[in-house]
């Protein structure tokens, strides 16, 4: 068995019949907004405008898939319209054509509690279910984080308000992920706009660990959608893909594989500068090999010199921290190599791509890993403190109690920190597939340590004697970055996952939408269906 194929079989499941992956749409998922503690000032009004969402994970049977979308919130409680994209790596098997541009039905409703948590019911009339539920948590009035709460699948993403009438311009470097040919695939890259849409650029594409299209020229042409027929077009020489482009604003758009090759998704960012920043950058990873996953965070310091310097630290999985070092250099102008590692656990080189949100990573080595995620510069006053809550967004791989296999686990969360720094409290939902449910408004509450040198963690347990989430609760360590936004990956030994949590802005005006959100990347070694051929 090769190792693009052991890859994909972390676990082994039964395809479903088709009957199983449409027929869930009355599923019983909808849900009642609890009293939230702790209390905070959002409201339904808190959601107004058009948005454009995104979730990526496993569905019912384990398979890979990912949505990308828009829907318009009235601001009291009512969606107006909207449309779907949806690609499953299922659909080919089952003679399904990836779905473009599908309606949301003006039936379709949301919820917004005073923690910022709530839910959207996407009303729909395509192939895959209706309704479709997403769980949020909101950390202003623009920005949201959000995983998919019914029992169809589960998976993780955003929610961004959409700039009317954004015209994408200049250079953007960008990362995907998805199934691509039966593997666990990933790639990152930039391109500049030319003139009606041509794309020029570069790409680095991981396949199952198999780093074998390098650095190699792209080129294509971008149409801006939502379309029924979406016509972007990115090619390699070894590789070609079609997909549908969402525009957040100018500087943030979303992408998603619109063919029966894969089920790519992810986001492109302006490019306004092509340096690797000097100083301090927070880091998460994710990713794994044919037998684990795994997840890795630290912080790279950079010495502008071509140089990643020995006060650089990494946290693996459940391992304590070490320092590391290595070097960088530029290959041309928006592309840097990462390599001579020493001490660093996940691969020996990496790509890297800088971008308004972040520097995006890639392993590019023969180690026969899949590694992929982003540096965040470190700025002043990036401290962790009591504020009026944070919201969260935690993905990776679990375990189902009742079967001991390994699952898609999403959560989202909003918690407080207590003024004397100690304790967190405030509520936790999660959703797993293949075989889960969704498990909404469970109490969260456990302890955190203030960051030292960047680097703080918190311990929380989740639920009740009766009724907790899949590993009753989590360790995180997270990496203080700006303030407002802490990637973290899970340090416990129950679970590989990772994540950001983000402080909370009720009242942020909409001139909020100016301020760069940072790409978290999802897991990329997710457990899924036997072997999805390669078309």
């Amino acid at each position: 068995m090769s190792f693009r194929n052991r890859l994909v079989l972390l676990i082994a499941i039964i395809v479903p019949a088709l009957a199983l992956l449409v027929g869930c749409g009355g599923n019983g998922n909808s849900v009642t907004n609890p009293v939230a503690p702790p209390s905070g000032s959002f409201s339904k009004s808190s959601l107004n405008g058009t948005y454009v969402f995104s979730v990526s994970g496993a569905d019912s049977s384990g398979a890979p898939y990912a949505i990308v979308g828009t829907f318009t919130a009235n601001g009291g409680g009512g969606i107006t319209g909207g449309t779907l994209d949806i690609n499953d790596a299922q659909f080919p098997q089952l003679s399904i054509a990836p779905i473009a541009n599908a309606p949301i039905s003006g039936s379709s409703t949301y919820h917004v509690g005073v923690d910022g948590r709530g839910t959207v019911t996407l009303n729909n009339s395509t192939a895959f279910v209706s309704p479709i539920v997403l769980d949020f948590v909101l950390q202003d009035s623009t920005h949201g984080l959000v995983t998919e709460f019914d029992s169809t699948a589960t998976g993780s993403g955003t929610l961004d308000l959409q700039s009317s009438g954004t015209t994408p311009t200049g250079s953007y470097a960008f990362s995907f992920s998805g199934l691509i040919g039966g593997s666990s695939s990933a790639a990152v890259g930039d391109f500049t706009l030319g003139s009606g849409g041509a794309v020029t650029g570069l790409e680095d594409f991981n396949e199952g660990g198999i780093a074998n299209n390098i650095n190699q020229p792209l080129s294509g042409q971008m149409v801006l959608g939502p379309s029924s027929t979406p016509s972007t077009q990115l090619s390699t020489p070894n590789i070609a893909g079609t997909y549908d482009v969402f525009a957040i604003d100018a500087t943030h758009l979303k992408f998603i594989e619109m063919d029966a090759n894969g089920t790519l998704s992810g986001d492109a960012f302006s490019q306004s500068s092509t340096a690797i920043p000097t100083g301090t950058l927070a880091f998460t990873l994710v990713g794994g090999n044919s037998t684990s996953a795994m997840a890795a965070g630290g912080f790279m310091v950079t010495d502008g010199a071509g140089n990643i310097t020995t006060a650089s630290s990494e946290d693996v999985n459940a391992t304590a921290t070490a320092s590391f070092s290595a070097q960088y250099s530029t290959t041309g102008p928006g592309r840097f190599v990462l390599n001579n590692f020493s001490n660093f656990v996940g691969g020996t080189a990496y790509a890297a791509y800088p971008s308004s949100g972040g520097v995006l990573l890639l392993e590019i080595d023969s180690s026969g890993s899949l590694m992929a995620g982003a540096a965040y510069p470190q700025t002043s006053g990036s401290s962790f403190a009591a504020s009026q809550g944070y919201g969260l967004n935690l993905s990776g791989t679990g375990t189902n109690p009742t079967t001991s296999s390994a699952v898609e686990v999403d959560n989202i969360a909003e918690f407080a920190a207590n003024s004397t720094g100690t304790t967190v409290t405030g509520v936790i939902d999660e959703n797993f597939d293949p075989a889960g449910s969704p498990n909404y408004a469970l109490a969260l509450s456990g302890t955190y340590s203030a960051p030292v040198n960047g680097r703080g963690q918190i311990s929380a347990a989740a639920g009740n004697s009766t009724n907790t989430t899949l590993n009753g609760g989590f360790g995180l360590t997270f990496y203080t970055v700006d303030g407002t936004t802490f990637p973290f990956i899970e340090t416990d030994g129950s679970q590989v996952s990772s994540g950001v949590f983000v402080a909370q802005n009720p009242a942020a005006s909409a001139a909020a939408i100016a301020k760069p959100h940072m790409f978290i990347a999802p897991p990329l070694v997710r457990p899924t269906a036997a072997h999805w051929q390669k078309k």
